[in-house]
């Protein structure tokens, strides 16, 4: 039984069954645009379960053996792995990993371990700690589906028995609070339609806004947190025909010291091109100083997702492959892992 399945069915009805529709849908494509590679005749999870317990035996670890298990499982398998590891072994499978493994390798596979959907709120709950990350609430606020949203605001509130919204409530204040907490508790409609007209108007609205540096007027902050992705583009394309540049070239362009101005770019790049904004996340994680966390937190979300798109990308963008890029700035089972993931 997935997790869709298991958080709150009784509370959720029609709605719930039709989102988990949705996302068999997703999931099907994502799997054409993953780089996870899994080979058809794989180990019995006992059998997988056997062999880690051995890679975990002796002096020191054999993380070669960790990698070439779990970086070519997929989630329904390393669920399965930590089934069997814990029926076998009395011991959390997870647990011993982080007790195994140590730096970047330890937190790039904890975050593996789980599946994509709780992942995702444990990451949500990572970037409310202390000082809060908004550029990852807003990733999983507008890359996500709608379907996948409402699924990972359940698998928030059964893992830390608050809801998201409040979390995020918490944890912000003013002008920012009303963006997150917008885009978190939206439910977007989620089809195709578009109002041209209404794209135009619009349009117009979130013009003057910028143009008179009001970023935080109510109105630009509704747009972005109501309307479907579909109609949201159509509002997008219609600013760059009119004015002749991009609503985030735009942002840029008034005030690029605001974080809240920031926060509103990543929104719009995030719903307009979540492949593109990746790919820039990526460059820029393997800038001259690596940003580590990021960089693993991209590829181990997106492997199993869409990487295959984001890999040409970054292809496309810079002539160097992906994979090239990162031997350049990681090193070690580090580096092994990433590549694994990645399909190497």
């Amino acid at each position: 039984m997935t997790l869709a399945f298991s958080i709150y069915t009784h509370s959720i009805g029609p709605l719930f069954f039709t989102c988990f529709r949705e996302r068999e849908t997703e999931e099907e494509r994502d799997t054409e645009m993953a780089t996870l590679t899994v080979s058809e005749l794989v180990p019995s999870p006992v059998e997988d379960a056997e062999q880690l317990r051995k890679a975990f035996q002796g002096w020191g670890t054999d993380e070669k053996t960790v990698i070439s298990i779990l970086a070519h499982r997929n989630s329904t398998q390393r669920k399965q792995i930590q089934q069997a590891y814990e029926e076998l072994y009395q011991e959390s499978l997870t647990k011993r990993l982080e007790s195994e493994l140590t730096g970047d390798l330890e937190k790039a596979v904890y975050r593996w371990m789980f599946n994509p959907i709780e992942r995702e709120a444990v990451l949500a709950n990572i970037a409310l700690k202390k000082t809060i990350d908004n550029q990852v609430i807003i990733e999983i606020a507008c890359v996500n589906s709608p379907a996948d949203l409402l699924v990972v605001k359940q698998a928030y509130q059964a893992l830390y028995k608050h809801s998201l919204e409040e979390d995020v409530a918490a944890h912000t204040t003013r002008d920012m609070r009303r963006l997150l907490t917008g885009l978190v508790g939206t439910y977007r409609y989620n089809g195709e339609e578009i109002d041209t007209r209404l794209a135009q108007s619009e349009a117009a609205i979130l013009h003057e806004a910028i143009k008179s540096k009001e970023h935080n007027h109510e109105e630009f902050i509704r747009i972005l947190t109501t309307r479907s992705k579909a109609q949201l583009n159509a509002t997008f394309n219609r600013y760059k025909d009119e004015h002749g540049t991009s609503i985030s070239k735009a942002l840029l362009a008034s005030e690029s010291a605001n974080e809240f101005v920031s926060a509103l770019r990543v929104t719009v790049k995030c719903i307009a091109s979540p492949l593109k904004y990746y790919e820039k996340v990526l460059r820029n994680a393997l800038t001259k100083s690596t940003d580590d966390d990021t960089l693993s937190r991209v590829i181990v979300t997106r492997a199993e997702k869409d990487l295959k798109e984001i890999k040409d990308l970054y292809l496309n963008r810079t002539n160097v492959p992906l994979d090239q890029a990162i031997s350049k700035s990681v090193s070690g089972h580090y580096e092994s892992f990433l590549l694994a993931l990645l399909g190497n």
